[in-house]
């Protein structure tokens, strides 16, 4: 075994992935990370990480960033709601497969998978039920919806290696976030976004840094070998509100506008199968998974991660939009994009355990 310890991470230029580099290096820790050729280098430069170029759908390239690693972070997959089932297999699935026999090989102490919250599925609850770790995954999954099949497939070869740890994120928000703040914003701008439903449900959303703590304190707890954990809200913040408090900053008419959930869901259904038909590459201008993240309401239980973890949320819904707007508009293509501090409480609710 290496006298030093080495985190190797994966996915280190996308949001979470970036967030686990940061904190381990801000610890003083060694950090390695495997980045396709092309993809911006320099906050991970930035940050001291030792920067391999490679691709992890080849094995080769992979067992070299593995080698002597001690916790490997596996964050990488394609997050995206559209696309050709084949993309979300290699970026998930493959690379998956490829993570778990360089492990093997390498005799790493402890891989960390990053799977999604999203495997569950659509599971049918009762009143007052909350989604824990224990709950089948893989209910219900919709035609099309590529995302939560690969990332189940992912987590169960994860699982294929004796010392993983598997961590299952909600969606994210914060600063690097290149998947959901690009299409909100600019939506927000020229007035596309409606309220879903009654707007009075409290979204599933957590601030990055928050997740990349919980993951890093479930890799180094020795407990955690075999675990799951639900890294998520357990409903901070109402949709209307968060709506509101955006529009705000952005000096915008707030969202009067109104689409009921149910319809809007069919109707994004149809747009997916006109998209489909002609074999479009781009993504239709609505689909069912982005009113899925909106309109429903959260029933996500994070006591598991809480009691055995000591993990909690640090970064509040208001201090965590501010710093995201904030990186948003501080990008060179989004500098004529004023934002207005937010003055005043962002509406919350006190989190409890789930």
């Amino acid at each position: 075994m290496p006298t030093d310890k080495v985190n190797l991470v994966t996915g280190a230029t996308g949001q979470l992935g970036s967030h686990i580099v940061e904190q381990l290096r801000a610890a003083g820790e060694s950090v390695r990370v495997l980045v396709r050729s092309g993809r911006d280098q320099t906050f991970l430069r930035d940050q001291g990480a030792v920067i391999l170029e490679g691709d992890l759908r080849d094995p080769a390239a992979v067992g070299r960033a593995v080698k002597d690693a001690t916790i490997v972070y596996h964050c990488a997959a394609k997050v995206s709601d559209w696309g050709p089932w084949r993309e979300f297999e290699d970026e998930a699935v493959t690379s998956t497969q490829n993570i778990v026999a360089a492990c093997q090989l390498a005799k790493v102490q402890r891989l960390l998978h990053v799977s999604s919250i999203s495997v569950y599925g659509h599971p049918k609850l009762v009143e007052g039920e909350r989604i824990t770790e224990d709950i089948p995954l893989g209910q219900g999954f919709w035609m099309w919806d590529y995302y939560p099949r690969a990332k189940l497939l992912a987590e169960q070869i994860a699982r294929e290696f004796p010392s993983t740890t598997v961590v299952r994120p909600s969606w994210l928000y914060g600063p690097r976030d290149r998947v959901t703040i690009p299409r909100v914003i600019p939506a927000l701008l020229e007035g596309r976004v409606p309220i879903l439903g009654s707007g009075e449900n409290y979204l599933n959303i957590i601030y990055a840094a928050d997740v990349a703590r919980g993951a890093i304190l479930a890799a180094n707890n020795a407990d955690a070998v075999g675990q799951a954990y639900n890294l998520c809200s357990v409903g901070e913040v109402k949709q209307i509100d968060l709506l509101n408090t955006l529009t705000d900053a952005l000096s915008l008419p707030r969202v009067t506008k109104r689409r009921p959930y149910g319809l809007a869901i069919r109707f994004a259904f149809v747009l997916e199968a006109w998209k489909r038909l002609i074999g479009s590459a781009k993504p239709p201008t609505i689909t069912r998974r982005a009113i899925y993240l909106i309109g429903r309401s959260t029933a996500f239980s994070t006591e598991k991660a809480e009691t055995q973890l000591g993990w909690k949320r640090e970064v509040g819904i208001q201090e965590g939009v501010q710093r995201t707007l904030e990186w948003y508009v501080s990008l060179p293509e989004n500098r004529h994009i004023a934002i207005k501090p937010l003055s005043s409480p962002l509406p919350s609710r006190e989190r409890g355990r789930g």
